[in-house]
């Protein structure tokens, strides 16, 4: 039996395509919700997950930062992919025949010059995928769907118009999860992103941040989010450059223990090409 990826979203979503192209030898497992598909990989019903994280247009994945210290996962890869928008349609169809396009509120504005020039009105889809199979059952030659060239193979639509949205280098982020954590040194280049609660005292943040400037660290993400809804207590995930075992990571990260109650390694990584 061939080993399986879990995501959130239907067969053709563009993490299914994440899947595919890291992953191309697991059987991709799709997944209502970013809860499922972390749930699947913590229950073995699958043996890794593939969760998007944030996208270049678009920003950050609202509330992804919020679930993976709770995952009791461990991320082990990062992976970029290029999204390209393209508007299917039921065979026969033609770019002036459409009047809809169906997509995720996150895929609407991101081609949003394209269907303004073209007088196609955006509807939303709860999934780029779904909006797929939905169109090709629909039958209507008015009707389109914004999703991947992989979403139209699996649901027999034609691309009419390819790649149409707005920013040409739209890429998502997304980390590969999985349930024991490896930390060798697997590339040149390697990333740790880690959790930390600061202590309540003054400057807290500052001086917890202060060991990876004078230690030559780059840091290249800082997300904050509140703990159980209190406004008082705050966490931070983070991702810096670099190995926990380099002398200026060890450095800097002994220099945060000081002024943070709280510290946990969630991922060590190879860092992506693509990351520049």
């Amino acid at each position: 039996m061939a080993a399986r990826i879990a995501f959130q979203g239907e067969l053709g979503a563009y993490s299914h395509q994440a899947c595919v192209e890291t992953r191309p030898d697991f059987d991709p497992l799709p997944c209502p919700t970013f809860e499922d598909a972390l749930e699947a990989v913590r229950s073995g019903a699958a043996d890794l997950g593939m969760i998007a994280v944030e996208n270049s247009t678009y920003g950050r994945v609202q509330d992804v930062y919020h679930l993976l210290p709770q995952a009791g996962l461990h991320i082990i890869q990062e992976t970029f992919v290029r999204v390209h928008v393209n508007l299917l349609g039921v065979p026969g169809a033609v770019l002036s025949d459409i009047t809809h396009a169906h997509g995720h509120p996150v895929i609407l504005p991101q081609c949003g010059k394209f269907l303004h020039d073209n007088e196609i009105k955006g509807v939303t889809s709860s999934d780029n995928a779904r909006a797929a199979r939905d169109v090709a059952a629909g039958g209507n030659k008015t009707q389109a769907a914004l999703a991947s060239e992989l979403a139209a193979k699996l649901y027999g639509l034609e691309v009419i118009a390819p790649q149409i949205e707005d920013h040409k280098l739209n890429t998502t982020r997304f980390l590969v999860m999985a349930r024991d954590a490896d930390h060798t040194r697997r590339a040149d280049k390697m990333v740790t992103a880690f959790m930390f609660r600061v202590r309540n005292i003054p400057a807290a943040l500052y001086k917890a941040m202060g060991g990876f400037a004078t230690n030559g660290v780059n840091m290249t993400k800082l997300e904050s989010y509140m703990v159980d809804g209190v406004f008082t207590a705050t966490q931070f995930y983070a991702d810096i450059e670099g190995h926990p075992d380099d002398a200026n990571v060890k450095l800097a990260m002994d220099e945060l223990g000081y002024f943070t109650e709280m510290v946990e390694i969630l991922g060590v990584y190879p860092a992506d090409p693509r990351r520049s």
